[in-house]
Protein backbone atom coordinates (compact mmCIF):
# COMPACT_ATOMS: atom_id res chain seq x y z
CA UNK A 1 0.00 0.00 0.00
CA UNK A 2 2.75 2.44 0.94
CA UNK A 3 4.56 1.64 -2.30
CA UNK A 4 1.42 2.35 -4.30
CA UNK A 5 1.00 5.68 -2.49
CA UNK A 6 4.60 6.59 -3.15
CA UNK A 7 4.20 5.88 -6.84
CA UNK A 8 0.85 7.63 -7.23
CA UNK A 9 1.90 10.82 -5.44
CA UNK A 10 5.51 10.68 -6.73
CA UNK A 11 6.95 10.99 -3.23
CA UNK A 12 10.51 10.04 -4.15
CA UNK A 13 10.48 12.31 -7.20
CA UNK A 14 9.57 15.26 -4.99
CA UNK A 15 11.99 14.28 -2.24
CA UNK A 16 9.43 13.64 0.50
CA UNK A 17 7.95 10.79 2.54
CA UNK A 18 4.46 9.65 3.49
CA UNK A 19 5.10 10.64 7.12
CA UNK A 20 6.13 14.15 6.08
CA UNK A 21 3.05 14.51 3.88
CA UNK A 22 0.71 13.37 6.67
CA UNK A 23 2.29 15.85 9.07
CA UNK A 24 2.02 18.63 6.50
CA UNK A 25 -1.62 17.85 5.76
CA UNK A 26 -2.50 17.77 9.47
CA UNK A 27 -0.72 21.09 10.00
CA UNK A 28 -2.66 22.72 7.18
CA UNK A 29 -5.91 21.42 8.64
CA UNK A 30 -5.09 22.80 12.08
CA UNK A 31 -4.38 26.28 10.69
CA UNK A 32 -7.55 26.51 8.60
CA UNK A 33 -10.11 24.55 10.66
CA UNK A 34 -11.46 27.88 11.91
CA UNK A 35 -13.36 28.12 8.62
CA UNK A 36 -15.84 25.56 9.99
CA UNK A 37 -16.85 28.13 12.60
CA UNK A 38 -16.37 31.41 10.75
CA UNK A 39 -17.79 30.73 7.28
CA UNK A 40 -21.29 29.68 8.42
CA UNK A 41 -21.35 32.56 10.91
CA UNK A 42 -20.67 35.03 8.09
CA UNK A 43 -23.07 33.41 5.60
CA UNK A 44 -25.81 33.55 8.23
CA UNK A 45 -25.98 37.28 7.49
CA UNK A 46 -27.00 36.38 3.93
CA UNK A 47 -29.85 34.26 5.28
CA UNK A 48 -28.33 30.78 5.07
CA UNK A 49 -29.23 28.58 8.08
CA UNK A 50 -26.18 27.85 10.22
CA UNK A 51 -26.52 24.05 10.63
CA UNK A 52 -26.83 23.20 6.92
CA UNK A 53 -24.28 25.88 6.06
CA UNK A 54 -21.74 24.24 8.37
CA UNK A 55 -22.21 20.89 6.65
CA UNK A 56 -21.87 22.56 3.26
CA UNK A 57 -18.68 24.34 4.32
CA UNK A 58 -17.10 21.07 5.41
CA UNK A 59 -18.24 19.21 2.29
CA UNK A 60 -16.69 21.85 0.04
CA UNK A 61 -13.39 21.53 1.92
CA UNK A 62 -13.49 17.72 1.65
CA UNK A 63 -14.33 17.81 -2.06
CA UNK A 64 -11.76 20.48 -2.91
CA UNK A 65 -8.91 18.99 -0.88
CA UNK A 66 -9.42 15.46 -2.19
CA UNK A 67 -9.68 16.67 -5.79
CA UNK A 68 -6.57 18.82 -5.39
CA UNK A 69 -4.64 15.89 -3.94
CA UNK A 70 -5.84 13.10 -6.20
CA UNK A 71 -6.05 15.04 -9.47
CA UNK A 72 -3.60 17.94 -9.27
CA UNK A 73 -1.18 16.25 -6.81
CA UNK A 74 -0.45 19.51 -5.03
CA UNK A 75 -0.16 20.09 -1.25
CA UNK A 76 -2.79 22.83 -1.40
CA UNK A 77 -6.03 22.79 0.58
CA UNK A 78 -9.30 24.10 -0.84
CA UNK A 79 -12.25 25.56 1.09
CA UNK A 80 -14.72 28.47 0.95
CA UNK A 81 -12.77 31.70 0.65
CA UNK A 82 -12.51 34.36 3.30
CA UNK A 83 -13.24 37.66 1.58
CA UNK A 84 -15.59 36.16 -0.98
CA UNK A 85 -17.86 34.95 1.83
CA UNK A 86 -17.88 38.49 3.22
CA UNK A 87 -18.81 39.81 -0.22
CA UNK A 88 -21.65 37.30 -0.49
CA UNK A 89 -22.94 38.13 3.00
CA UNK A 90 -22.28 41.86 3.34
CA UNK A 91 -21.29 43.21 -0.08
CA UNK A 92 -24.64 42.37 -1.66
CA UNK A 93 -26.83 43.50 1.24
CA UNK A 94 -27.55 47.00 -0.06
CA UNK A 95 -27.85 45.99 -3.72
CA UNK A 96 -31.26 45.68 -5.32
CA UNK A 97 -32.00 44.32 -8.79
CA UNK A 98 -35.06 45.97 -10.33
CA UNK A 99 -35.91 47.22 -6.84
CA UNK A 100 -35.78 43.75 -5.28
CA UNK A 101 -33.07 42.74 -2.73
CA UNK A 102 -30.68 39.97 -3.76
CA UNK A 103 -31.81 36.65 -2.23
CA UNK A 104 -29.42 34.06 -0.87
CA UNK A 105 -30.59 31.69 -3.60
CA UNK A 106 -29.45 34.24 -6.19
CA UNK A 107 -26.16 34.64 -4.39
CA UNK A 108 -25.57 30.90 -4.71
CA UNK A 109 -26.62 31.15 -8.35
CA UNK A 110 -23.97 33.82 -8.87
CA UNK A 111 -21.37 31.53 -7.32
CA UNK A 112 -22.42 28.76 -9.72
CA UNK A 113 -22.22 30.98 -12.80
CA UNK A 114 -18.83 32.32 -11.70
CA UNK A 115 -17.61 28.75 -11.15
CA UNK A 116 -18.72 27.65 -14.63
CA UNK A 117 -17.03 30.73 -16.07
CA UNK A 118 -13.82 29.78 -14.22
CA UNK A 119 -13.95 26.30 -15.73
CA UNK A 120 -14.42 27.60 -19.25
CA UNK A 121 -11.76 30.29 -19.18
CA UNK A 122 -9.32 27.96 -17.43
CA UNK A 123 -9.76 25.26 -20.06
CA UNK A 124 -9.15 27.73 -22.90
CA UNK A 125 -6.21 29.43 -21.12
CA UNK A 126 -7.83 32.85 -20.71
CA UNK A 127 -7.78 32.77 -16.93
CA UNK A 128 -4.00 32.59 -16.71
CA UNK A 129 -3.71 35.23 -19.47
CA UNK A 130 -5.83 37.71 -17.55
CA UNK A 131 -4.09 36.97 -14.26
CA UNK A 132 -0.65 37.62 -15.76
CA UNK A 133 -1.85 41.01 -16.99
CA UNK A 134 -2.59 42.33 -13.49
CA UNK A 135 0.17 44.40 -11.93
CA UNK A 136 1.85 42.69 -8.95
CA UNK A 137 1.29 45.82 -6.87
CA UNK A 138 -2.40 45.74 -7.68
CA UNK A 139 -2.65 42.05 -6.76
CA UNK A 140 -1.08 42.77 -3.38
CA UNK A 141 -3.43 45.72 -2.84
CA UNK A 142 -6.39 43.38 -3.36
CA UNK A 143 -5.13 41.19 -0.52
CA UNK A 144 -4.45 44.16 1.76
CA UNK A 145 -7.82 45.77 1.06
CA UNK A 146 -9.75 42.57 1.69
CA UNK A 147 -7.72 42.02 4.85
CA UNK A 148 -8.70 45.43 6.19
CA UNK A 149 -12.30 44.78 5.20
CA UNK A 150 -12.35 41.53 7.17
CA UNK A 151 -10.77 43.32 10.12
CA UNK A 152 -13.48 45.99 10.01
CA UNK A 153 -16.18 43.30 9.86
CA UNK A 154 -14.63 41.62 12.89
CA UNK A 155 -14.33 44.86 14.84
CA UNK A 156 -17.90 45.86 14.03
CA UNK A 157 -19.39 42.47 14.83
CA UNK A 158 -17.66 42.40 18.21
CA UNK A 159 -18.69 46.00 18.89
CA UNK A 160 -15.11 47.09 19.46
CA UNK A 161 -16.05 49.57 16.74
CA UNK A 162 -19.64 50.82 16.63
CA UNK A 163 -21.80 53.05 14.47
CA UNK A 164 -21.71 56.68 15.56
CA UNK A 165 -25.50 56.67 15.89
CA UNK A 166 -25.62 53.52 18.02
CA UNK A 167 -27.32 54.38 21.30
CA UNK A 168 -28.23 57.87 20.06
CA UNK A 169 -31.93 58.84 19.93
CA UNK A 170 -33.19 59.04 16.34
CA UNK A 171 -34.29 62.64 16.83
CA UNK A 172 -30.69 63.64 17.54
CA UNK A 173 -29.55 62.66 14.06
CA UNK A 174 -32.80 63.23 12.17
CA UNK A 175 -32.80 65.76 9.39
CA UNK A 176 -34.98 68.77 10.21
CA UNK A 177 -38.51 68.31 8.95
CA UNK A 178 -37.72 64.86 7.55
CA UNK A 179 -38.49 61.36 8.77
CA UNK A 180 -35.07 60.27 7.50
CA UNK A 181 -31.87 60.18 9.50
CA UNK A 182 -29.32 62.82 8.66
CA UNK A 183 -25.65 62.18 8.04
CA UNK A 184 -23.85 61.72 11.37
CA UNK A 185 -20.83 63.86 12.15
CA UNK A 186 -18.59 60.78 11.91
CA UNK A 187 -19.55 57.30 10.69
CA UNK A 188 -17.88 55.17 13.38
CA UNK A 189 -16.79 55.37 16.98
CA UNK A 190 -15.11 53.16 19.54
CA UNK A 191 -17.42 50.67 21.23
CA UNK A 192 -18.40 50.38 24.86
CA UNK A 193 -15.21 49.25 26.57
CA UNK A 194 -17.17 48.51 29.74
CA UNK A 195 -19.11 45.79 27.89
CA UNK A 196 -17.84 42.36 28.92
CA UNK A 197 -18.25 40.99 25.39
CA UNK A 198 -16.17 43.80 23.94
CA UNK A 199 -13.44 43.12 26.48
CA UNK A 200 -13.61 39.41 25.67
CA UNK A 201 -13.10 40.24 22.00
CA UNK A 202 -10.08 42.41 22.77
CA UNK A 203 -8.62 39.70 24.98
CA UNK A 204 -9.33 37.06 22.33
CA UNK A 205 -7.48 39.07 19.73
CA UNK A 206 -4.46 39.56 21.99
CA UNK A 207 -4.40 35.83 22.80
CA UNK A 208 -4.60 34.95 19.10
CA UNK A 209 -1.79 37.40 18.33
CA UNK A 210 0.41 35.79 20.99
CA UNK A 211 -0.29 32.30 19.62
CA UNK A 212 0.45 33.46 16.08
CA UNK A 213 3.67 35.10 17.24
CA UNK A 214 4.80 31.79 18.72
CA UNK A 215 3.66 30.01 15.54
CA UNK A 216 1.34 27.70 17.43
CA UNK A 217 -0.45 25.32 15.07
CA UNK A 218 -4.15 26.12 14.91
CA UNK A 219 -3.69 29.52 16.57
CA UNK A 220 -6.91 30.98 15.15
CA UNK A 221 -9.05 28.02 16.19
CA UNK A 222 -7.45 27.91 19.65
CA UNK A 223 -8.08 31.63 20.06
CA UNK A 224 -11.75 31.19 19.16
CA UNK A 225 -12.17 28.24 21.54
CA UNK A 226 -10.40 29.91 24.46
CA UNK A 227 -12.36 33.16 24.08
CA UNK A 228 -15.63 31.25 23.83
CA UNK A 229 -14.76 29.27 26.97
CA UNK A 230 -14.04 32.47 28.87
CA UNK A 231 -17.29 33.98 27.63
CA UNK A 232 -19.24 30.90 28.66
CA UNK A 233 -17.71 31.02 32.12
CA UNK A 234 -18.90 34.64 32.40
CA UNK A 235 -22.42 33.73 31.27
CA UNK A 236 -22.18 34.93 27.68
CA UNK A 237 -22.60 31.70 25.75
CA UNK A 238 -24.29 28.35 25.51
CA UNK A 239 -22.68 24.97 25.99
CA UNK A 240 -22.82 22.43 23.12
CA UNK A 241 -25.99 20.36 23.29
CA UNK A 242 -23.98 17.36 22.13
CA UNK A 243 -20.49 16.35 21.02
CA UNK A 244 -21.26 13.95 18.18
CA UNK A 245 -24.14 13.95 15.69
CA UNK A 246 -24.90 12.36 12.35
CA UNK A 247 -24.54 14.79 9.44
CA UNK A 248 -27.25 15.18 6.79
CA UNK A 249 -30.04 14.66 9.33
CA UNK A 250 -32.18 16.98 11.47
CA UNK A 251 -30.56 20.37 12.00
CA UNK A 252 -27.65 19.25 9.84
CA UNK A 253 -29.67 18.29 6.80
CA UNK A 254 -28.56 19.92 3.55
CA UNK A 255 -32.14 19.98 2.26
CA UNK A 256 -32.78 23.66 3.14
CA UNK A 257 -29.88 24.92 0.98
CA UNK A 258 -28.61 22.20 -1.38
CA UNK A 259 -29.72 22.63 -4.99
CA UNK A 260 -31.57 25.82 -4.01
CA UNK A 261 -29.42 28.07 -6.17
CA UNK A 262 -31.24 30.45 -8.51
CA UNK A 263 -29.22 30.44 -11.73
CA UNK A 264 -31.80 31.94 -14.09
CA UNK A 265 -32.31 34.84 -11.68
CA UNK A 266 -28.70 36.00 -12.05
CA UNK A 267 -28.43 35.70 -15.82
CA UNK A 268 -29.45 39.30 -16.27
CA UNK A 269 -27.62 42.49 -17.15
CA UNK A 270 -28.25 43.82 -13.67
CA UNK A 271 -26.26 40.99 -12.11
CA UNK A 272 -23.20 41.56 -14.29
CA UNK A 273 -21.36 43.62 -11.63
CA UNK A 274 -21.92 40.85 -9.05
CA UNK A 275 -20.64 38.16 -11.40
CA UNK A 276 -17.73 40.35 -12.43
CA UNK A 277 -16.73 40.87 -8.80
CA UNK A 278 -16.83 37.16 -7.92
CA UNK A 279 -14.86 36.44 -11.06
CA UNK A 280 -12.14 38.97 -10.28
CA UNK A 281 -11.83 38.10 -6.61
CA UNK A 282 -11.61 34.37 -7.10
CA UNK A 283 -9.19 34.11 -9.97
CA UNK A 284 -6.83 36.62 -8.39
CA UNK A 285 -7.06 34.90 -5.00
CA UNK A 286 -6.10 31.57 -6.52
CA UNK A 287 -3.21 33.03 -8.46
CA UNK A 288 -1.85 34.79 -5.39
CA UNK A 289 -2.22 31.67 -3.26
CA UNK A 290 -0.39 29.48 -5.76
CA UNK A 291 2.52 31.91 -5.89
CA UNK A 292 2.66 32.32 -2.09
CA UNK A 293 2.50 28.57 -1.39
CA UNK A 294 5.00 27.86 -4.15
CA UNK A 295 7.40 30.38 -2.67
CA UNK A 296 7.06 28.79 0.77
CA UNK A 297 8.18 25.44 -0.65
CA UNK A 298 10.69 26.66 -3.27
CA UNK A 299 8.38 25.32 -5.97
CA UNK A 300 8.42 28.37 -8.26
CA UNK A 301 10.29 28.41 -11.56
CA UNK A 302 13.09 30.80 -12.44
CA UNK A 303 10.55 33.47 -13.49
CA UNK A 304 8.71 33.28 -10.17
CA UNK A 305 5.71 31.45 -11.64
CA UNK A 306 3.93 28.44 -10.18
CA UNK A 307 4.66 25.51 -12.52
CA UNK A 308 1.75 23.88 -14.34
CA UNK A 309 -1.02 25.96 -12.71
CA UNK A 310 -3.71 24.54 -15.00
CA UNK A 311 -4.73 21.61 -12.79
CA UNK A 312 -4.95 23.58 -9.51
CA UNK A 313 -7.01 26.24 -11.29
CA UNK A 314 -9.36 23.59 -12.67
CA UNK A 315 -9.74 22.17 -9.18
CA UNK A 316 -10.75 25.47 -7.61
CA UNK A 317 -13.19 26.10 -10.48
CA UNK A 318 -14.80 22.69 -9.93
CA UNK A 319 -14.90 23.31 -6.17
CA UNK A 320 -16.63 26.64 -6.78
CA UNK A 321 -19.37 24.94 -8.80
CA UNK A 322 -19.71 22.23 -6.15
CA UNK A 323 -19.95 24.87 -3.40
CA UNK A 324 -22.89 26.59 -5.07
CA UNK A 325 -24.72 23.29 -5.50
CA UNK A 326 -24.42 22.21 -1.84
CA UNK A 327 -25.04 25.74 -0.55
CA UNK A 328 -21.83 27.63 0.21
CA UNK A 329 -19.79 30.55 -1.09
CA UNK A 330 -16.98 30.71 -3.61
CA UNK A 331 -14.11 28.36 -2.81
CA UNK A 332 -10.51 27.98 -3.83
CA UNK A 333 -6.90 27.41 -2.79
CA UNK A 334 -6.09 28.41 0.80
CA UNK A 335 -3.03 30.42 1.77
CA UNK A 336 -2.86 28.43 5.05
CA UNK A 337 -1.53 25.58 2.92
CA UNK A 338 1.84 27.31 3.22
CA UNK A 339 2.07 26.08 6.82
CA UNK A 340 1.91 22.47 5.67
CA UNK A 341 4.39 23.15 2.90
CA UNK A 342 6.79 24.64 5.43
CA UNK A 343 6.52 21.34 7.34
CA UNK A 344 7.81 19.61 4.20
CA UNK A 345 4.63 18.71 2.27
CA UNK A 346 5.23 18.59 -1.47
CA UNK A 347 2.52 16.34 -2.92
CA UNK A 348 -1.22 15.86 -3.08
CA UNK A 349 -1.07 13.32 -0.27
CA UNK A 350 -0.96 16.23 2.16
CA UNK A 351 -4.13 17.71 0.63
CA UNK A 352 -5.83 14.31 0.88
CA UNK A 353 -4.97 14.13 4.59
CA UNK A 354 -6.41 17.62 5.10
CA UNK A 355 -9.59 16.60 3.29
CA UNK A 356 -10.01 13.45 5.36
CA UNK A 357 -9.60 15.41 8.60
CA UNK A 358 -12.33 17.80 7.46
CA UNK A 359 -14.51 14.76 6.73
CA UNK A 360 -14.09 13.62 10.34
CA UNK A 361 -15.35 16.99 11.61
CA UNK A 362 -18.71 16.29 9.95
CA UNK A 363 -19.54 14.12 12.96
CA UNK A 364 -18.51 16.75 15.56
CA UNK A 365 -20.50 19.77 14.37
CA UNK A 366 -22.47 20.13 17.65
CA UNK A 367 -19.19 20.68 19.45
CA UNK A 368 -18.32 23.78 17.43
CA UNK A 369 -21.74 25.15 16.52
CA UNK A 370 -22.21 27.36 19.62
CA UNK A 371 -19.08 29.25 18.57
CA UNK A 372 -20.87 30.45 15.43
CA UNK A 373 -23.25 32.60 17.49
CA UNK A 374 -20.51 34.14 19.63
CA UNK A 375 -19.31 37.17 17.68
CA UNK A 376 -16.90 38.06 20.48
CA UNK A 377 -15.21 34.68 19.92
CA UNK A 378 -14.98 34.44 16.12
CA UNK A 379 -14.68 38.19 15.45
CA UNK A 380 -11.06 38.39 16.69
CA UNK A 381 -10.15 35.66 14.17
CA UNK A 382 -11.37 37.91 11.35
CA UNK A 383 -9.20 40.74 12.65
CA UNK A 384 -6.23 38.36 12.91
CA UNK A 385 -6.74 37.20 9.32
CA UNK A 386 -6.74 40.87 8.37
CA UNK A 387 -3.38 41.32 10.09
CA UNK A 388 -1.91 38.39 8.17
CA UNK A 389 -3.27 39.66 4.84
CA UNK A 390 -1.90 43.17 5.44
CA UNK A 391 1.62 41.83 4.94
CA UNK A 392 0.95 42.15 1.22
CA UNK A 393 1.36 45.93 1.52
CA UNK A 394 5.14 45.47 1.72
CA UNK A 395 5.19 44.27 -1.89
CA UNK A 396 3.43 47.31 -3.34
CA UNK A 397 5.82 49.57 -5.30
CA UNK A 398 5.19 52.80 -3.41
CA UNK A 399 8.17 54.48 -5.12
CA UNK A 400 6.30 54.27 -8.44
CA UNK A 401 3.14 56.37 -8.15
CA UNK A 402 1.59 54.72 -11.21
CA UNK A 403 1.60 51.55 -9.11
CA UNK A 404 1.05 53.11 -5.67
CA UNK A 405 -1.94 55.28 -6.55
CA UNK A 406 -4.12 52.49 -8.03
CA UNK A 407 -3.12 50.24 -5.12
CA UNK A 408 -4.07 52.95 -2.64
CA UNK A 409 -7.36 53.60 -4.45
CA UNK A 410 -8.14 49.88 -4.26
CA UNK A 411 -7.52 49.64 -0.52
CA UNK A 412 -9.36 52.78 0.54
CA UNK A 413 -12.35 52.10 -1.69
CA UNK A 414 -12.72 48.58 -0.30
CA UNK A 415 -12.60 49.78 3.30
CA UNK A 416 -14.24 53.21 3.23
CA UNK A 417 -17.15 52.20 1.01
CA UNK A 418 -17.52 48.90 2.90
CA UNK A 419 -17.59 47.10 -0.42
CA UNK A 420 -14.96 44.79 -1.90
CA UNK A 421 -16.29 45.18 -5.45
CA UNK A 422 -15.90 48.97 -5.39
CA UNK A 423 -12.23 48.68 -4.49
CA UNK A 424 -11.19 45.94 -6.91
CA UNK A 425 -12.89 47.52 -9.88
CA UNK A 426 -11.63 51.01 -9.01
CA UNK A 427 -8.05 49.73 -8.95
CA UNK A 428 -8.44 47.86 -12.23
CA UNK A 429 -9.73 51.04 -13.87
CA UNK A 430 -7.21 53.41 -12.27
CA UNK A 431 -4.11 51.37 -13.17
CA UNK A 432 -4.32 51.47 -17.01
CA UNK A 433 -5.79 54.98 -17.04
CA UNK A 434 -2.92 56.39 -14.98
CA UNK A 435 -0.32 54.54 -17.07
CA UNK A 436 -1.75 56.08 -20.24
CA UNK A 437 -2.04 59.59 -18.78
CA UNK A 438 1.64 59.70 -17.76
CA UNK A 439 2.82 58.39 -21.12
CA UNK A 440 3.51 54.80 -20.11
CA UNK A 441 0.68 53.20 -22.02
CA UNK A 442 3.03 50.60 -23.49
CA UNK A 443 3.10 48.90 -20.07
CA UNK A 444 -0.61 48.15 -20.31
CA UNK A 445 -1.09 44.61 -21.57
CA UNK A 446 -4.22 43.73 -23.55
CA UNK A 447 -5.45 41.67 -20.59
CA UNK A 448 -5.14 44.67 -18.27
CA UNK A 449 -7.12 46.78 -20.75
CA UNK A 450 -9.85 44.13 -20.85
CA UNK A 451 -10.02 44.02 -17.05
CA UNK A 452 -10.08 47.83 -16.93
CA UNK A 453 -13.06 47.92 -19.27
CA UNK A 454 -14.79 45.24 -17.21
CA UNK A 455 -14.19 47.32 -14.09
CA UNK A 456 -15.50 50.44 -15.84
CA UNK A 457 -18.68 48.59 -16.75
CA UNK A 458 -19.27 48.04 -13.04
CA UNK A 459 -19.64 51.79 -12.57
CA UNK A 460 -21.47 52.44 -15.83
CA UNK A 461 -24.25 50.07 -14.83
CA UNK A 462 -24.73 52.13 -11.66
CA UNK A 463 -25.09 49.30 -9.11
CA UNK A 464 -22.30 50.50 -6.83
CA UNK A 465 -23.04 51.32 -3.22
Amino acid sequence: MSTALARYFKLAERDTTARTEVLGGATTFATMAYIVVVNPAILAFAGLPVGPSTVATILVAVFGCLLMGLYANRPIAVAPYMGENAFIAFGLTAITIAGVPVTWEQRLGAVFVAGVAFLVITLVGVRAWLARAVSPSLKHSFAAGIGLFLALVGLYETRVVASFVEGVPAAAVQAAGSPLLGRPAVPLKIGNLHDTKVLLAVGGFLLTAVLLTHRVKGALLLGIAATAAAGYALGHGAAPHAVVALPFTGDYSLAPIALKLDVSGVLTLGFLPVLLTLFLMSFLDTLGTLVAVGAAGDMLDEDGNFPDPQKPMLVDAAACVFASVVGSSTSGAYIESATGVKEGARTGLAAVVTGLLFAVTLFFIPLVQPLQTMAYAYGPALVAVGVLMMGAVRRIEFDDLTEAVPAFVTIVMVVFTYNIANGLTAGLVAWPVLKVLVGRGREVRPGAAVLGLMGLSYYVFGLTH
